[in-house]
């Protein structure tokens, strides 16, 4: 489709060039002409004015053919500029086509992918639905405890779907880059402090003690965000380590940037899943894959998506059987201070 769109819009392109070159040449050509005519004209009464003798003098009756000559010479000079404009504005109509539909094939992309990921993800969990509720219904002697049992099982998929319907929609705002357009300068210490808050109760029931250490300093971005990039990387470091383990989050500042480390003592990850793990729907199957911990794989690229909005970075460390340590890097707000350790 964007082949045939890009064709349409450099002939255009190339169609309206070539339209003001011709017009262009045209009137130079009229314009050189008739000054080369007019002042034949003036000479040719100067001379006969003045020197009578030359009237009858052939050179004079031939220097019209003179200027017809060189009527057509810029003519054939025009007519090569013009196809010398014709091959370069080719190839510049066809560089400025792609640059034009570029980030219109982009966003085509993002909804096809979009798109995609919204129906391959929301199968599943509707194919499950619909298979325990035909076969409970169908069952006659289904009882009203299986019944209880179906209804829950459902309503646990209802909330995995609205879960993953939250966090699509999420990523769709993430790239429109929305969030710029409500940045404001915030503590490191307040993100911290809310997305411990946000997943004490989780690890509590993993008896998960999290340690943490602050050095407070100021970011310019969306707090709601940036509390999600940290909920997201605890709320993973949590899920994949053992109960009774320690979570460590670490908030530092250097001259530039604020630091947030999350590292845990889970099973880490292997090399080779190191490198998908901010792809959408990616879930390693090596040696997290132990964990029954359920998820969509989306956390990682929501999280990247926001580093990445906010100029930052966002990494992950990991050696199988050492745990896993995530880095995230925010530019710091324009003079700020940093403060006391707090432990």
């Amino acid at each position: 489709m964007f082949r045939s769109a890009t064709f349409k819009l450099t002939m255009w392109y190339l169609a309206i060039v070539m339209a003001i070159s011709i017009i262009f040449s045209f009137a130079l050509y009229n314009v050189t002409t008739g000054e080369l005519n007019r002042g034949l004209n003036r000479e040719t009464q100067r001379i006969d004015t003045q020197f009578p003798v030359f009237q009858n003098d052939p050179n004079i009756r031939y220097m019209s053919t003179y200027a017809s000559q060189d009527a057509s010479r810029i003519m054939l000079r025009l007519i090569s500029l013009n196809l010398f404009v014709l091959v370069g504005a080719g190839f510049a109509s066809y560089f400025l086509a792609r640059r034009t539909l570029e980030p219109i094939e982009a966003a085509h992309e993002q909804q096809k992918r979009f798109t995609s990921d919204v129906s391959h993800e929301l199968r599943t969990p509707l194919t499950a639905l619909r298979m325990e509720s035909e076969v409970a219904l169908l069952n006659s002697k289904t009882s009203s405890a299986e019944l209880r049992k179906t209804i829950k099982s459902n309503l646990e998929e209802v909330t995995k779907l609205d879960l993953l319907i939250n966090n699509l929609l999420r990523l769709t705002q993430l790239e429109a880059d929305e969030l710029q357009q409500h940045f404001q300068r915030i503590s490191s210490r307040d993100v911290v402090e809310a997305a411990i808050e946000r997943v004490s109760k989780l690890a509590e029931a993993r008896k998960i003690t999290i340690k943490q250490t602050v050095k407070d300093a100021a970011v310019l971005g969306d707090q709601e965000s940036l509390v999600q990039i940290i909920v997201i990387l605890l709320d993973n470091a949590i899920k994949y380590s053992p109960e009774g383990k320690t979570v460590t989050l670490d908030a530092s500042a250097t001259g530039k940037e604020v630091i947030w480390r999350i590292s845990d003592e889970g099973n880490g990850i292997e090399q080779a899943a190191l490198e998908h793990v901010f792809d959408r729907f990616y879930r390693s199957d090596s040696s997290r894959a132990k964990s029954t911990t359920e998820g969509y794989g989306l956390g990682l690229s929501i999280a990247k998506m926001i580093a990445d909005v906010h100029e930052g970075n966002i990494t992950v460390k990991s050696r199988v059987g050492h745990g896993t340590t995530a880095i995230v890097l925010i530019p710091k707000a324009a003079n700020t201070e940093a403060e006391t350790v707090a432990t």
